[in-house]
């Protein structure tokens, strides 16, 4: 059996059975070395290298976890939540129906944003959703509808507009990637190759919002309380040096191109301006830095994880032997390079790093089976975005549960990752092979 499917396989297979994320990580990435043959010492040696390649994004995300903490004690997100719970209050029974589609539509926004008009990724979700959970708890709310809907807006803006964190991935990444396996790209619309999957990603966000989880969830308001501050004390003074902080951090991350300077700036101006206690600032730096530190440690493992796969050498020969299955069957062919691309994600974890990966062998293939120039760039860009919806160890479904679990009621595999591959990887595969049929 292929090293790769047997890693994530057996990935997968624990993290269902409720076994921690990092763990299952860490048997998957041995079991897939010893069947590449790297034996024990090869594999933790590929393992060991590779977790420097998420050192960053993890103490990224610590520090923007005391950012975020700093933020909840000037109240800022807690001033939103009031509003919306006085909102709540005023409503008569059965009338609370446009409340929720506002609170929808306000996490839906912010997260599209996230992606593109101010590039900051899940950073948003700690600062905003935890302070939100009593109101949404009240409105009885299901999570896991929650969580579809923020995986969408981290995920579907940034594969179909090319600003932001879109254009990184579909300008630097996809087209460069394409290019560079030999398709001439010039004239090509990014977005005219990415418009069908994307349809396919709203269809999913569709089914999950109008039938799959439309239904009344009801959940432990006193676990709320207890996780959540409900009584934070904040006044205009507060929120101003919020929202400073804020936009400070948003400027020196955009300017620097750093999450980590921005997030100790927004912290260094909470404290200097007082809002944070000295005495409390290091206290607060370590509930924050708590408080995402299993996201990042998610982040390492997959980092490690991921090099190993790489390490093996048997992704290529996934790829390859794909190919020869594939014949001169352009149907079968995008299948198959959709479901390739769907195993390699959900085992890497992030659709960025696999886009090099699969081009080198899909682009010469494609070219081979008569595919348009505009078709490859759409399978190899849809082989890429699969599996980063509904993969454990991806930021798009780490994000919402960081969040959505701050009172212990959500569940990471169950309530995050398979409601989310279920409502967009099959729809994805789906438009996927539609559009490469029809481009």
């Amino acid at each position: 059996m292929n090293a790769v499917i047997a890693a994530v396989g057996i990935m997968l297979v624990l993290s269902l059975c409720r076994v921690h994320v990092v763990v299952a990580l860490i048997i998957g990435a041995l079991a897939g070395g010893l069947l590449g043959g790297l034996g024990v010492e090869g594999t933790l040696k590929a393992f060991n290298q590779g977790l420097g390649g998420g050192a960053t994004v993890a103490l990224s995300y610590a520090l923007l976890g005391a950012f975020a903490v700093a933020i909840a004690k000037a109240g800022l997100a807690h001033a939103l939540a009031d509003k919306a719970l006085a909102l709540v209050g005023k409503q008569q029974e059965g009338a609370g129906g446009a409340l929720k589609w506002l609170l929808i539509g306000l996490l839906l926004a912010v997260a599209i944003s996230s992606q593109n008009l101010l590039p900051i990724h899940i950073a948003f979700i700690p600062l905003l959703v935890p302070p939100l959970l009593y109101v949404l708890s009240k409105l009885q709310l299901d999570r896991r509808l929650i969580a579809c809907v923020l995986t969408f807006g981290l995920i579907t803006p940034y594969m179909f507009l090319p600003v932001g964190f879109g254009g990184i991935f579909l300008n630097d990444i996809l087209l460069a990637n394409v290019a560079k396996s030999g398709v001439d790209v010039t004239g090509i619309s990014i977005t005219q190759a990415m418009a069908i999957p994307a349809l396919g990603m709203l269809f999913g966000l569709l089914v999950a919002v109008l039938f799959s989880y439309r239904g009344k969830r009801v959940y432990d308001l006193e676990k709320v309380a207890q996780a959540e501050r409900v009584d934070v004390q904040y006044n205009p003074l507060s929120l101003l040096v919020a929202g400073l902080a804020i936009a400070a951090a948003f400027v020196v991350q955009l300017w620097l191109d750093s999450m980590i300077i921005g997030a100790l700036v927004g912290f260094v101006i909470f404290s200097v301006s007082g809002v944070v206690r000295w005495k409390e600032a290091d206290g607060l730096f370590t509930e924050g830095m708590k408080m995402m530190a299993m996201i990042g440690f998610i982040m390492i493992a997959a980092a490690g994880f991921a090099e190993v796969m790489k390490t093996t050498g048997e992704v290529k020969t996934l790829v390859d032997s794909s190919a020869a299955l594939i014949g001169h069957n352009k149907a079968v062919g995008a299948l198959l390079m959709l479901l390739v691309g769907l195993l390699v994600t959900m085992g890497i974890g992030s659709s960025f790093s696999t886009i090099p990966i699969i081009a080198a062998i899909f682009v010469p293939l494609g070219v081979q089976l008569g595919f348009s120039p505009l078709a490859i760039v759409c399978i190899v860009g849809t082989a890429g975005a699969l599996g980063d919806a509904g993969s454990p160890a991806s930021d798009s479904t780490l994000g919402p549960t960081s969040g959505l679990n701050a009172d212990g009621q959500h569940n990471h595999i169950w309530d995050s990752v398979v409601p989310t591959f279920l409502h967009y990887n099959l729809p994805l595969l789906a438009f996927g092979w539609a559009a490469a049929m029809l481009l």
